[in-house]
């Protein structure tokens, strides 16, 4: 015989779920929150020590010109490399389109033309994520023994990628640009809501794979 449930413990029972599923939202919200100042403050962090070299995480080429991101991390590259704050310069980053230069190889150019020695330019063309341009730039590095860098990027990006070089075994600091495209309030929330989801989510799968195991998946 089925027992009926008495009203009275059904109001409970519904006081304790909506207690329970508040109390989740608001976790989950601080937690956000948490990861979204984090992001941002540490995008001021930068340092004046020298390294082997600056690897620049790729970003968008129109055509043959890297697009307006990409130029800031760039010529922020030539900067530490033409104050001799690092003596090589690794670019990253592969074809977007088939029909497009690797990001990787339009930077090379771009650099060139500023006065940087073809023979400190070392590059990667096969990554195509964040994790992919610090995997494929440590094995150039490797093959060239280079072993300390100075990771460049646009500042609300530099968490998410120094938690990456950390997670690869790099000795890495972080040197992100000093003028960003992403100036404007609307530019900047869109930018910070896009890399606290990204980070969140390299956070939650990692807690289930190695990265270095299998960079594809990251």
């Amino acid at each position: 015989m089925k027992l009926a449930t008495s009203p009275k413990k059904v109001k409970r029972l519904k006081r304790r779920f909506a207690r329970v599923a508040i109390l989740g939202i608001a976790t989950f919200i601080l937690w956000i929150g948490y990861l979204a100042g984090s992001i941002y403050f540490y995008g001021s962090q930068t340092t004046t020590e020298k390294a082997d070299a600056a690897i620049v995480l790729g970003a968008a080429v129109w055509d043959t010109e890297p697009s307006p991101v990409f130029r800031e991390r760039i010529n922020h590259a030539i900067t530490l490399y033409k104050t001799n704050q690092v003596k090589n310069i690794i670019f990253t980053g592969g074809q977007g389109e088939v029909s497009e230069q690797a990001e990787s190889i339009v930077a090379k150019d771009y650099a060139i033309d500023r006065g940087v020695a073809a023979a400190d330019i070392l590059t990667e063309t096969q990554s195509r994520t964040t994790f992919q341009n610090l995997y494929y730039a440590k094995q150039e590095a490797e093959n060239n023994q280079l072993s300390q860098f100075l990771i460049v990027s646009d500042p609300l990006h530099m968490k998410r990628a120094m938690r990456m070089a950390q997670d690869l075994d790099m000795k890495a600091k972080s040197s992100p640009t000093l003028t960003t495209r992403y100036k404007s309030f609307s530019a900047q929330s869109e930018f910070l809501r896009r890399e606290t989801l990204f980070y969140s989510l390299y956070l939650i799968r990692r807690l289930f794979e190695m990265p270095a195991q299998n960079p594809h998946t990251f």
